[in-house]
């Protein structure tokens, strides 16, 4: 089996800060880490490696700091890492990042594609969907876990949704997105972490991949930030000890003050 993971570094904050003017995210001083749920799907395809054998490629597109990543996915367990990075990738939204991603990928063999469900600087969970609506695949979102059918080349899949999950049978080749709960990644080996740093990490650029010019970078990006702005504090609220009637009609009065009814 062949498996490839799209993974992706993120800052290793909550506390995000937006750039007013670019409405970008301001990264200078912020560490960089491999986005939670990637990791939990690179866990997912290291656990088949472990069972069946599996072959585990991991890709990124970013900047060239985003090495770092690949090579902490060597140290974890991967065979193969490939970088994604050129200038005429930059400022893609989703939409062009995964028309790049889709056309590298068209290079890559694969049984099976793995994204993590979202990136945490994001939160669109539209990514790995739209990979496999590029390349044709079927694709399972939200997955918790999974298991390998050797007999039949398939998964079997347990699909969360808010009021419970599906359980799901997929034929390979598919697209699966993994959330961050699903696995508790393994921690990279002392071995492992000496090696990675003398182990080739493919880099590829516009020139290696055949896709349009047009729908990738900044120009195949057709969502444009307006405005961004970080949440403002809210005065504290009050709480009222009232019967049914008394409650209805502050409510009423409320209203009518908010809206000036």
């Amino acid at each position: 089996m062949k498996i490839v993971v799209c993974i992706k570094q993120v800052p290793d904050t909550t506390e995000i800060r937006l750039d007013p003017v670019k409405g970008t995210l301001i990264r200078d001083g912020v560490p960089s880490i491999m986005n939670p749920d990637d990791k939990g799907g690179l866990e997912e395809a290291l656990k088949l490696k472990d069972k069946y054998g599996a072959h585990v490629t991991v890709i990124t597109m970013g900047p060239p700091q985003a090495e770092a990543i690949l090579r902490e996915a060597y140290a974890m367990g991967a065979d193969r890492a490939i970088l994604l990075t050129d200038r005429k990738f930059g400022g893609a939204d989703t939409l062009a990042t995964s028309n790049t991603i889709a056309a590298a990928l068209r290079n890559i063999e694969a049984d099976l594609i793995i994204a993590g469900r979202q990136a945490i600087d994001g939160d669109t969970a539209q990514v790995g969907p739209q990979i496999a609506e590029h390349l044709g695949l079927p694709q399972v979102s939200y997955v918790k876990e999974m298991e390998y059918n050797k007999e039949d080349n398939s998964l079997t899949i347990k699909r969360v949704v808010e009021d419970g999950y599906y359980l799901l049978n997929v034929q390979l080749p598919a697209l699966v997105t993994v959330l961050s709960e699903a696995n508790s990644p393994r921690y990279m080996r002392v071995k492992g972490i000496v090696e990675a740093f003398d182990r080739e990490v493919e880099v590829w650029t516009a020139d290696n991949v055949t896709v349009d010019p047009a729908v990738i970078g900044l120009a195949g990006s057709p969502t444009k930030v307006k405005k961004s702005f970080t949440k403002g504090a809210k005065q504290a609220g009050k709480v009222f000890e009232l019967d049914t009637k008394e409650a209805v009609n502050l409510i009423i009065e409320k209203l009518k003050e908010k809206f000036v009814i």
